[in-house]
């Protein structure tokens, strides 16, 4: 089955809905299924659908811009696995679910390769026949070491690349050279808990929820487009062991569920902030 995804932002006007679906309808597509929504403090209007049929992509996306308003966005992608690339530090939690998803099939991508600033992942990751890449920062300016990476990355396909506890912070230039393209996972304490060991002063201010957020990196650090959010409860008789433990459950299902939006093309980031159809 052919299956294309149609994605489409602009500003919300009389009869959207109805002259894309004519458009679709002439074409001869069939809409498996489709999302709107409509921000009505700014009017902006967004729309997923799901269609399939053979059709010709310029023709299709010529017409559709013809009827739209001359700000819109319009993404068309063919249903398929993505590539992408892991990077990772030291801890194996977020990956190794990754990873093991990726094995069972689980995972809508291609891993084309994992890459860290440390080795200690290295046998983790070669047990999934998937390749591992080393790329020191010692002795290492930070502009230096992202040269290093950033050769590295583009070694391999990629369309997304995913940060599975990746603990070192970006520079504007690497978020300019994969534009909409990192995903980042980090506890919900941030920025109420930074630096070292948030969960133990989370522990010692009797904090009561524990959570994670998922999103799109950005030069403003942690303050990227949100994709998903979880949370845990915990109370007084946790350690800061215990809330660490229960932390690294959550990171790694919110970071796995937003992956699994983008993979799916469900996402529309809309200032900094996102849409979910």
């Amino acid at each position: 089955m052919n299956e294309h995804r149609l994605l489409i932002q602009t500003n919300d006007t009389q009869g959207l809905v109805y002259n894309i679906s004519k458009i679709l309808f002439e074409q001869n597509l069939n809409i498996e299924s489709n999302s709107e929504y409509v921000d009505n403090e700014t009017n902006e209007f967004f729309m997923r659908s799901v269609i399939t049929g053979e059709f010709a992509q310029k023709d299709l996306l010529r017409k559709l811009k013809d009827i739209l308003p001359v700000n819109a966005i319009i993404q068309l992608t063919k249903k398929a696995k993505k590539d992408i690339i892991i990077l990772a530090t030291k801890e194996m939690y977020c990956l190794g679910d990754l990873l093991i998803k990726h094995e069972a099939g689980d995972l809508d991508a291609n891993i084309t390769a994992v890459i860290s600033n440390r080795d200690s992942l290295k046998n983790l990751v070669e047990k999934f026949n998937i390749p591992f890449e080393y790329v020191t920062h010692e002795e290492l300016s930070r502009e230096e070491h992202e040269d290093l990476l950033i050769k590295a990355i583009k070694k391999y396909d990629y369309e997304l690349i995913v940060l599975a506890k990746y603990m070192r912070i970006l520079t504007p230039n690497f978020v300019k050279t994969f534009p909409k393209q990192v995903l980042n996972i980090h506890h919900s304490f941030l920025p109420a808990f930074i630096g070292a060991n948030p969960y133990k002063q989370a522990h010692s201010r009797g904090v009561k929820i524990i959570g994670a957020t998922s999103h799109w990196v950005t030069n403003v650090l942690d303050e990227g487009p949100i994709i998903a959010q979880d949370i845990t409860r915990v109370d007084h008789t946790y350690s800061w062991e215990d809330m660490r433990d229960a932390g690294r459950n959550v990171e790694k299902v919110v970071l796995s569920n937003a992956l699994d939006l983008v993979l799916k093309d469900k996402v529309f980031v809309y200032g900094n902030k996102t849409v979910i159809l």
